[in-house]
């Protein structure tokens, strides 16, 4: 019996070019950050998202490596503009409380 092949590549991009996760709400980006950050593997992964497929994170992280150095470049876009927003924000009053305290 001759098996049919059927391609998925769980991967999608939106009208502004963003990759995204087949049936989710999940960017690569967000599966390739999460490698970076913790070196998990695709089972671990499935832990923090376990309403991806193992296939649809291997799929993203396969993604990641093909377009590597445009992905580590929004990443580290995304950080700087974290950075940027953080240190312009005004302290919380938890925070304010707690400077004042000399705590942090």
């Amino acid at each position: 019996m001759a098996m049919t092949m059927t391609r998925t590549y769980h991967v999608n991009l939106d009208e502004r070019g963003i990759a995204w996760i087949d049936d989710s709400n999940v960017k690569v980006v967000e599966i390739a950050a999460d490698h970076l950050a913790h070196g998990t593997g695709p089972e671990e992964m499935h832990l923090q998202y376990p309403h991806l497929s193992i296939a649809q994170i291997c799929a993203g992280l396969a993604y990641y490596f093909d377009y590597q150095a445009e992905l580590e470049s929004q990443i580290a876009a995304h950080m700087r503009e974290y950075e940027q927003l953080r240190t312009a924000a005004p302290d919380s009053p938890g925070k304010a409380r707690l400077r004042a305290k000399g705590l942090i």
